[in-house]
């Protein structure tokens, strides 16, 4: 089978690889074009794009995908697989191939359409997500489902640790789903309505911790944002990111939302809207990552203290 491979950052790269390895000839593929990182501003590949030179297979970076369409055409393939490309496919080229373009979604369709499905499953406590393979249509994540497998989340599943999980499942789910689908095994299934609402993109403010939340809930969104953007509260007058922490039942001593009620040797216990939340690794803007041991040797905290609770556009 000859494969269009359609993809963009760090999740799409194992299952250009894997299409690779199990046999495939990837013939081209598409990426998102080179944008600035670091400091020096300076033009970095996509992941994908890095890949794909590695593996001595051409590829096209269109600012719109539609401006790739008549390359497209023009290469001869069987299907076309996409894997977290960042772009709507428009429907001149979701019929251009035999098989179509096929999809790797990282969550258990009709489940988390949408383009942070990873993230809000842990956000959500779900306690599994996994992987669906879709034939793709013209809608956001409704096309026909090809395959599935399930993942059982871990009790501190971090948004990195589950992108790492599913796309490694996914690699190899569609590696072995296109096989099948070649051979006539699939019978496509239709999807239902979700039971969830939309994985909206992730953006920096929804890391903003409101103390006024439920403790749980609060954990959970440090670990779904976990690593970016990160979950974060004001100390000093600086952002504090915080990266890990858990939850303790309510006790006897009652604050206000945000007050730190505790300084331990190796955690900070503050006050939630329901339980104390436990802070054990954290990071003060300018300052490197560390456990709150290390931190509370150099800073001095009282209890008292409230940390901000209102919350940024």
């Amino acid at each position: 089978m000859r494969v269009i491979f359609m993809g963009t950052p760090d999740f799409a790269v194992g299952t250009l690889e894997e299409l690779v390895r199990f046999g495939y000839e990837v013939v081209l593929v598409v990426s998102q074009p080179d944008r600035p990182k670091g400091r020096g501003h300076n033009l970095q590949p996509t992941p994908v794009k890095a890949a794909a030179e590695r593996l001595k297979i051409p590829v096209i970076q269109p600012s719109k995908v539609r401006e790739a369409e008549e390359a497209l055409k023009q290469t001869e393939a069987d299907v076309i697989v996409v894997a977290a490309f960042g772009q709507i496919i428009p429907k001149e080229i979701l019929g251009l191939k035999r098989y179509g373009c096929v999809n790797v979604h990282a969550s258990l369709l009709p489940k988390y359409r949408g383009a942070a499905p990873i993230q809000w499953a842990v956000i959500n406590g779900e306690r599994e997500s996994g992987v669906t393979i879709m034939q793709m249509d013209e809608g956001l994540d409704t096309g026909d489902m090809l395959a599935k497998v399930v993942v059982p989340l871990d009790g501190d599943e971090t948004g990195g640790s589950l992108f790492d999980k599913l796309s490694i499942t996914g690699a190899k789910l569609c590696a072995v789903t296109l096989d099948r689908l070649e051979r006539g095994e699939i019978v496509p299934e239709r999807q239902g309505e979700s039971p969830t609402a939309y994985a909206s993109m992730l953006k920096k403010s929804m890391g903003r911790i409101d103390w006024s939340k439920d403790a749980a809930a609060i954990e959970r969104l440090v670990r779904g944002l976990n690593p970016w953007p990160s979950a974060y509260t004001r100390l000093f007058g600086k952002a504090l990111k915080i990266w890990r922490c858990r939850v303790l039942p309510e006790g006897a001593l009652k604050g206000a939302c945000g007050e730190i009620m505790e300084v331990r040797k190796d955690a900070i216990l503050v006050q939630t809207g329901e339980g104390f939340l436990s802070i054990t690794e954290l990071q003060l803007e300018g300052k490197a990552r560390m456990e709150t041991s290390a931190f509370l040797r150099g800073y001095r905290l009282e209890p008292g203290l409230i940390l901000p609770a209102e919350k940024e556009d």
